[in-house]
């Protein structure tokens, strides 16, 4: 099933997306916690798809520090949204979220806290930035960014 199985999943957020207002990510996190919570079948389904993926090696193949990360889709296929896919355990890289992101959390292991963040959805708004981190244990996180738009860090 590989990568189609998680565009499949996600595709009724990917179409709510495009009606959903990133400036406003607290709004925005809320209206996704309540119309795709993962402890409902939609968010089953997404956690069997996403341990399937890392048990067969298809998903998360590539490493780097505290992460392991692959791409979906790109926009093309997810309707205007990139969608990526990182485990992570500890700091990412610097990055700006040039016209937002939208980021599915699911614990893998311990108590772990995205950017404050516990398992559900987190959204910031356009223009921000940060150090993606999981703190307390291990996630993986599918990221949503509008067009593929990010700037990272150079190095």
């Amino acid at each position: 099933m590989g990568n189609e199985g998680i565009i499949d999943a996600l595709s009724p957020v990917l179409e709510r997306l495009k009606t959903l207002d990133l400036s406003e990510p607290g709004a925005a996190k809320e209206t996704l916690d309540m119309e795709f919570p993962l402890h409902t079948d939609f968010g089953e389904k997404l956690k069997a798809l996403a341990d399937q993926g890392l048990s067969e090696g298809w998903l998360c193949g590539k490493e780097a520090g505290d992460s392991r990360f692959s791409r979906v889709a790109k926009p093309e296929a997810g309707k205007g949204y990139s969608i990526d896919a990182v485990m992570l355990w500890g700091d990412g890289p610097w990055h700006k979220h040039t016209k937002g992101e939208v980021n599915c959390l699911i614990a893998l292991d311990g108590e772990p806290s995205f950017c404050g963040f516990k398992e559900g959805w987190a959204v910031f708004a356009p223009g921000s930035q940060h150090v993606p981190s999981v703190k307390g244990g291990k996630m993986i996180i599918f990221y949503m960014l509008p067009d593929g738009a990010v700037e990272w860090k150079k190095a």
